[in-house]
């Protein structure tokens, strides 16, 4: 009776537990049903397809994890609908590369031009995989627009890790050799007709910004635009020189490669030996992991492997050069050799005898080498020791390398070259969006200027009309072309955000943290935060110049965050003194 009249007294009890008994289990089901559906499928009705041809296209290759991921983001398919790597601009958004190549978007007919951006591994849980994987996804995508559309031009984009795909990719085009039928295995250079690369850690040491150009620090040829006044070179070279040069072949002179002095990426001075050792280990490590786990017990392995390899490979590579003691090259030299990703150890041991003032002649053999009389046995026989009576001149020899091959190693530490190239709001790796300097001669930006350079190339492109040397653009071409990076409608609309805890895991939010490891000093290629992509007022002076008309500028603007900034208009400056958005965390 108790029970009943309890029950009796509170009748509401049950009218709330039943819904929420209903709800616990509708939430089960819905549990269950979503773990359980198959694997998402994205819908390739609206998907960009290499049958829906242009009169150019631009392939971007953004930095470290700036990518598009199949699964999450619409892939461009090919004539038989399968996914290729890459996807289109209208479906992934890069805030660091969109301000250049979605210029000419606005500026020619709709669907005389496409941008697209290439999904490749863009991490370092292995530099060089990822980069290279980088090169053969970007050459897939233009061999099946080229089988499609045969008559699209092209261009590439590329920035930090993604510049190294994009240099790599331009040089394997330049120095194709034409088949029997005058076809290529890429693509016909011809039809390349430009490619820009910001921040390239394979840039050769005093590259001009147009390699092979007829003005090499002003203009790419075609382009009678001047970037900059003067002829000094940036300084330094890129951290990984082994990868890159100044050739680019049948591509000479459309090319903008731009580097900022004291981005380290492209920009490292010579005479760091010991730095160039650890950029070499680096690229063979998982720094991603690294990074992530600090040194743990699968941490170190890789690292005692990776340095245990390149020891072995040292070692076998000296054994390999009978006369090497007797050789300018040091230990030091070896390191770098075979640590370089793309060493190829000797295949063969050479049989020839260590030659010298007491040594053996090639011609002979070791059975030729006279042996101790029989009352010299203790003695050492003069072949046997002649490698070792320059040792103490290889020591010298060791010791002045090291030191000179090391000129700038200490100074390059004491600048802390981390946070010259990635520090907060003034890292030089972000340079590239804000470095104007109207006053000096600058008046665009890098990025204006590669967005003003692709719009005349859409035009060009739309138009039928090849690359010219020679072409003097008209006025009115070059007030179109630079227009559109004056236009506030040519600010990205944002980046995809992923955790970022510094620059080799960050997303395109930028480098954030305080924890880098030993290799990140002069590691190659690390993502920067988003830029500030406000239309820059050097560029309107350049505009109101060719047109006479006066216009307003716009300022950059500071922002945390890893969505497009906004366009506030301000006075305009003779130098551009913006910050790009800073990291978050």
């Amino acid at each position: 009776m108790a029970s009943h009249g309890f029950l009796a007294r509170h009748r509401i009890a049950p009218r709330v537990i039943t819904p929420i008994a209903l709800g616990a289990a509708l939430l089960v089901v819905l549990a269950w049903a979503l773990w359980s559906a198959p694997p998402r499928t994205i819908d390739t009705a609206l998907t960009a397809s290499t049958t829906d041809c242009h009169d150019m296209v631009t392939l971007s290759i953004a930095g470290r994890s700036d990518t598009p991921r199949p699964g999450t983001t619409k892939m461009l398919v090919d004539a038989d609908g399968r996914e290729l790597p890459a996807a289109s601009a209208d479906d992934y958004v890069s805030a660091w590369i969109d301000q250049a190549s979605n210029a000419p978007l606005k500026a020619v007919a709709p669907g005389s031009y496409a941008a697209m951006y290439i999904a490749y591994p863009a991490d370092m849980s292995s530099y060089e995989k990822s980069v290279n994987t980088g090169v053969a996804n970007t050459e897939s995508v233009i061999k099946a627009i080229r089988a499609s559309c045969p008559d699209t031009k092209f261009a590439i984009v590329g920035y930090s890790e993604g510049a190294d795909v994009a240099r790599r990719v331009a040089m394997n085009v330049g120095h194709q050799e034409a088949d029997a039928t005058g076809g290529y295995g890429i693509v016909d250079p011809a039809n390349v007709v430009g490619v820009v690369i910001l921040a390239d850690a394979g840039r050769a040491a005093g590259q001009g910004p147009f390699p092979g150009a007829k003005n090499p620090f002003t203009n790419p040829d075609g382009f009678d635009v001047k970037y900059q006044n003067g002829k000094n070179p940036v300084p330094g070279q890129g951290v990984t020189p082994d990868t890159g040069g100044s050739d680019f072949g049948a591509l000479a002179g459309r090319i903008a490669s731009f580097c900022s002095d004291g981005d380290i990426t492209c920009s490292a001075p010579q005479n760091i030996s010991l730095l160039q050792l650890v950029v070499n280990v680096g690229r063979q490590l998982n720094v991603d992991a690294l990074e992530r786990e600090q040194l743990t017990l699968a941490t170190g392995i890789d690292v005692a492997t990776v340095l245990s390899r390149i020891a072995l490979d040292a070692f076998a590579d000296i054994r390999s050069q009978p006369d090497w003691m007797q050789s300018d090259e040091t230990f030091l030299d070896v390191l770098l050799k075979v640590s370089d990703p793309s060493y190829t150890p000797p295949t063969a041991t050479p049989t020839t005898s260590p030659t010298g003032a007491a040594g053996a002649t090639d011609a002979q053999s070791p059975s030729d080498i006279s042996t101790p009389a029989s009352g010299q046995k203790d003695s050492i026989v003069t072949e046997k020791m002649s490698p070792l009576a320059y040792l103490p001149q290889k020591l010298f020899r060791e010791i002045v390398g090291l030191i000179v091959t090391n000129q700038n190693t200490i100074p390059v530490i004491m600048s802390d070259p981390y946070q010259l190239t990635l520090a907060k709001d003034v890292g030089h790796h972000f340079d590239y969006w804000r470095d104007a300097d109207q006053a000096n001669g600058k008046p665009l930006t890098s990025a204006d200027y590669a967005a003003a350079w692709l719009t005349y190339l859409a035009k060009q492109a739309q138009n039928g009309q090849q690359v010219n040397p020679e072409a003097k653009p008209s006025a009115a071409e070059l007030s179109a072309a630079l227009s559109e990076v004056t236009s506030s409608a040519a600010a990205p609309a944002g980046a995809s955000s992923t955790p970022a805890s510094d620059p080799s895991t960050q997303p395109t939010s930028g480098p954030a943290g305080d924890s880098p490891v030993a290799v990140e000093p002069a590691s190659p290629s690390p993502q920067a935060p988003a830029p500030a992509t406000t239309p820059n007022a050097a560029a309107t002076d350049v505009a109101t110049e060719v047109t006479t008309a006066p216009t307003e500028a716009a300022s950059p603007q500071t922002s945390t965050s890893t969505t497009a900034p906004r366009t506030t208009t301000a006075a305009p400056t003779t130098t551009s003194s913006g910050a790009v958005p800073t990291p978050s965390g």
